[in-house]
């Protein structure tokens, strides 16, 4: 089982979705493109220009979601990267992907999320006296769901590994890749 699943939505972020998606292809991992439907999502690039104290947004690139997400079978997955951008704002909703997000944390498969990723594993009541980190503007998320946020690039947290933003893809794939090999 070398499936991971890849939730989307209009307006996810560019880089937290695509960086996922090619480093856990060169892994050997099967990604799974999900959405609330089949179809293509508009992606989008989040930049905080000079002066601006939130992020200004561009439309990015297309990704087609390859399963709608109350086709998706948590037990045929090895674990799941959530990515960011604004789609997790509409996303945390779903009472399928929020099922799918229960289930991975019940048997306890690596899960990652970055940015507002943080707002779908907050709505399913996953983070409960967990360390996490997320995007600063979503730290009352991760309170208010009962998690501890701190400001550090990536926090792993049991099965669940965190990061900022884009910025730390880095660290934060590295630590999600020791956590899925771990799991084979």
């Amino acid at each position: 089982m070398k499936t991971v699943l890849l939730p989307i939505g209009d307006a996810a972020e560019v880089l937290d979705t695509y960086y996922p998606l090619f480093r856990l292809r060169e892994e050997g991992y099967t990604v799974l493109v999900a959405g609330p439907e089949v179809r293509p999502y508009h992606l989008v690039l989040h930049e905080r220009p000079d002066g601006w104290d939130i992020t200004q947004e561009r439309p990015g690139y297309t990704l087609q979601a390859d399963v709608a997400f109350r086709d998706v079978n948590p037990d045929q997955l090895a674990g799941m990267v959530i990515t960011g951008g604004r789609a997790p704002e509409y996303l945390r909703y779903d009472a399928d992907l929020l099922r799918i997000t229960r289930a991975l944390f019940a048997a306890n498969k690596p899960v990652a999320s970055v940015c507002h990723g943080i707002e779908i594993v907050a709505a399913a009541d996953v983070i409960r006296g967990r360390e996490v980190t997320t995007v600063a503007k979503c730290a009352l998320d991760c309170t208010f769901s009962g998690g501890v946020y701190v400001n550090r690039e990536v926090v792993v947290s049991g099965n669940l590994v965190t990061c900022r933003t884009w910025h730390d893809n880095p660290a934060w794939m590295r630590e999600y890749l020791k956590l899925l090999r771990a799991a084979r």
